[in-house]
């Protein structure tokens, strides 16, 4: 049965609408088993049981929310499949005729997605993260210490200006009470502890964690860092045991240096919080292709009025000054005696979208870090190496590397007493420091002793550690 309207009159019936030649507008309900229409079909509801068609140069059926939020079209423009949200202009879903999908934004799934093969259109599926051991769980020089600089968590560098007492840092070990960090499988943080400055808060303080990301690493990441659309995204967790607003930075390393300021916001006390931040490129951003350092990531507790101005704007890339490196700074946490402040979870990323974590085994993270710092013993008891007398009074020794480092390293051996032994031909020879040869390279060390040892020339042995203060470490961080 079909309704075949002609002329220019139209039919109309009580409660139902009006049905003529130029279209039909139902108040009620429309029930059919089939539709078929080369113009124009509304009405407030419908109910079909068959085909709806719709024949036109870009068929087109809108939807239209009377709770006014965003209305869609659903369309087939030149071949392709697509929904778009009208209200805003964008194109959040097409299907081409090739068979090819797109959306607007994120796909959620809660099921399982399998596909031939994944390309992501910016970033990478693995090795994403720059930052070598975000997770602090590397921590070859030691858990604790007192002094600035490398001296606990691997990669990662606190840094004081001018304070009364130096901070403490260490690795702190998380637990189920860490909420946030915890659930996303993070077990360790950086740790710093103020000291008691009882002199106040000085325009030369500062105290600083920073990190340097090795420039080849960045280079060949695929972010376009001279393009404005293209962008690096950083994400992390941090805590404060004092409530307030806290500043970070980024800043290039070669050609003309630009600074990048930022802010965690204001952060509750004792809360982890997540932080993230996208970087856009820019025209003036120079990165070498090599082994030097490519960018600078920086956290601030506390920078003093030397090195901060009020006119700083925040996420934008300007040529860097010393005086204007971030906006002034809030001095509570840093005249707060014994305040905490807690890092974890550092991800710097190509794109725009900051994803999960990447969490890589303890072996792969320690390796990495090995590019950058070696420690080969850590009190007594250690062997180092092999050893030959060169003369009777003179020992040369050989530390091959894990990894190839970034640089040769330089060497920082702890000295004393007795602290190593040479052990040879049936006896031992006890001495109390190793010198580094100019002859090592970023593959193996040559280390010696000449002044404290004697022997028989070409008798050969190997040397160790003989007390439990000795640390042997070879460094080439950036």
């Amino acid at each position: 049965m079909a309704l075949n309207l002609s002329g220019t009159s139209g039919i109309v019936g009580a409660g139902i609408g009006t049905i003529g030649p130029s279209g039909a507008n139902v108040t009620g309900v429309v029930t059919c088993t089939s539709v078929v229409s080369s113009g124009a079909v509304s009405g407030t509801t419908g109910s079909f049981t068959g085909n709806l068609t719709i024949s036109n140069v870009e068929p087109t059926l809108n939807l239209t929310d009377s709770n006014n939020n965003s209305d869609f079209a659903v369309r087939n423009n030149d071949g392709t499949f697509g929904i778009r949200d009208t209200t805003n202009g964008v194109e959040r879903f097409t299907i081409s005729s090739d068979g090819t999908v797109a959306t607007g934004g994120n796909i959620n799934i809660s099921g399982v997605t399998t596909a031939k093969s994944f390309v992501p259109t910016e970033g990478q599926l693995s090795n994403r993260n720059l930052i070598i051991n975000g997770a602090m769980n590397v921590a070859q020089r030691g858990t604790t210490s007192g002094t600035e600089g490398f001296s606990t968590i691997d990669r990662f560098s606190n840094e004081e200006g001018s304070c009364d007492e130096v901070p403490t840092q260490s690795q702190h070990d998380l637990t189920s009470s860490d909420t946030g960090p915890w659930a996303e499988g993070f077990r360790h943080s950086f740790h710093i502890q103020n000291g008691n400055q009882t002199s106040g808060a000085q325009a030369a303080n500062f105290i600083k964690l920073s990190y340097q990301v090795e420039a080849q690493d960045l280079a060949q990441s695929g972010w376009n860092y001279t393009s404005t659309s293209s962008y690096i995204t950083l994400s992390f967790w941090v805590k404060s045991s004092v409530a307030q607003n806290f500043y970070g930075r980024l800043a290039t390393s070669d050609g003309t240096i630009l600074n990048y300021p930022f802010e965690t916001g204001s952060l509750s006390a004792n809360t982890w919080t997540k932080i993230t931040k996208t970087i856009p490129g820019n025209a003036n951003i120079t990165i070498n292709n090599d082994t030097g350092s490519g960018l600078l990531l920086e956290y601030n507790t506390y920078r003093g009025g030397n090195t901060t101005s009020p006119s700083v704007s925040l996420n934008t890339w300007a040529t860097y000054a010393s005086g204007t490196r971030t906006p002034d700074q809030t001095s509570t946490w840093f005249t707060t005696n014994d305040a905490t402040w807690e890092l974890t979870g550092v991800q710097l990323e190509v794109g725009s979208v900051a994803t999960p974590f990447e969490h890589r085994s303890y072996g792969d993270e320690l390796a990495k870090c090995q590019r950058y710092c070696y420690v080969v013993a850590d009190g007594a008891s250690n062997a180092l190496g092999l050893a030959t007398m060169y003369q009777s009074d003179h020992m040369f020794g050989q530390v091959i590397f894990p990894v190839t480092m970034r640089a040769t390293p330089t060497l920082s051996a702890t000295s004393g007493t007795n602290y190593y032994e040479f052990v040879r031909n049936g006896a031992a020879d006890w001495f109390n420091s190793l010198s580094l040869d100019n002859r090592t390279t970023n593959k193996i060390a040559e280390i010696y002793n000449d002044t404290e040892v004697s022997g028989t020339v070409g008798h050969t042995g190997f040397i160790r550690t003989d007390n439990a203060a000795v640390k042997v470490i070879f460094n080439a961080e950036l």
